[in-house]
């Protein structure tokens, strides 16, 4: 990973980042609870925000057919299209429960979409920034599932379901999935066993100018010294925390709305 984007902060402004709403999950009447609290957020930070990092798993599930927009989410996804008619820049490192996206979050709503981690330069600080599935040691599920996820057969396949029945069967699957491995997946044990803390670890060893290392997928607002100039980061969710990152002179802090 070579290429590098740059973002000029205005000094009046501020980023943020954020990820894993888990919009749809577990139940419609929660995420409704949930949206709601995500809009008040959003129009509070809109004051102040130059840019504003979704770092996946906004949805729950999420896949684009051709004239078939998936219900649940009109609140967000309104509000965004106003925060970027208002010149608010937004940007979205896809997850691993919505990386099927083909162009209309980029058209309709006005979302710069990433499909892989990404350098980026915001003034003088080197960032690199994912959601965070598929890096790390431990996270062979994961790696399997992404190559699967994203093979033009197997999107073809499930988009010759029938909407009813694909995101029916998506939901019921992610549901499950999180009722077995959830609050094994959100809990913290050690720093050895934090795979990407590891893999912020490793990656630094080559590439010593990164400034802060930024993900979501963990569920767990985390902050961690790695070395003297380095400093990793993890968004935490919205399903428990409602934290997220701020950017701001250099500086990165972790907070919770």
């Amino acid at each position: 990973m070579t290429h590098i984007e740059n973002i000029a902060l205005n000094p009046e402004k501020k980023i943020y980042f954020v990820s894993d709403f888990h919009l749809g999950a577990p139940t419609e009447q929660e995420s409704r609870l949930r949206e709601k609290r995500i809009i008040q957020w959003l129009d509070e930070i809109s004051k102040d925000a130059q840019t504003v990092f979704l770092l996946g798993d906004i949805f729950d599930f999420w896949f684009e057919y051709k004239q078939v927009v998936p219900k649940g989410y009109t609140r967000l996804l309104g509000k965004l299209a106003e925060m970027a008619d208002n010149g608010i820049d937004l940007r979205m490192l896809v997850g691993n429960h919505d990386l099927w996206t083909f162009g209309y979050l980029e058209k309709e709503i006005g979302i710069q979409i990433y499909h892989k981690p990404q350098l980026f330069k915001i003034n003088e600080s080197l960032c690199f920034i994912g959601h965070g599935d598929g890096l790390g040691y431990d996270n062979l599920y994961y790696k399997i599932i992404g190559k699967i996820f994203r093979n033009r057969f197997f999107q073809r396949l499930f988009a010759g379901l029938h909407p009813w029945i694909g995101t029916g069967l998506a939901i019921f699957c992610s549901r499950k999935s999180r009722a077995q491995t959830g609050k094994n997946d959100a809990a913290y044990t050690s720093d050895e066993k934090e795979s990407l803390l590891v893999f912020s670890k490793e990656y630094l060893k080559k590439n010593p100018d990164v400034k802060y290392f930024i993900f979501g997928h963990r569920h767990l607002p985390q902050e961690f010294e790695i070395s003297e100039t380095s400093t990793y980061f993890n968004t935490g969710d919205w399903l428990n925390y409602n934290s997220y990152l701020e950017f701001e002179n250099e500086k990165i802090k972790l907070k919770k709305s």
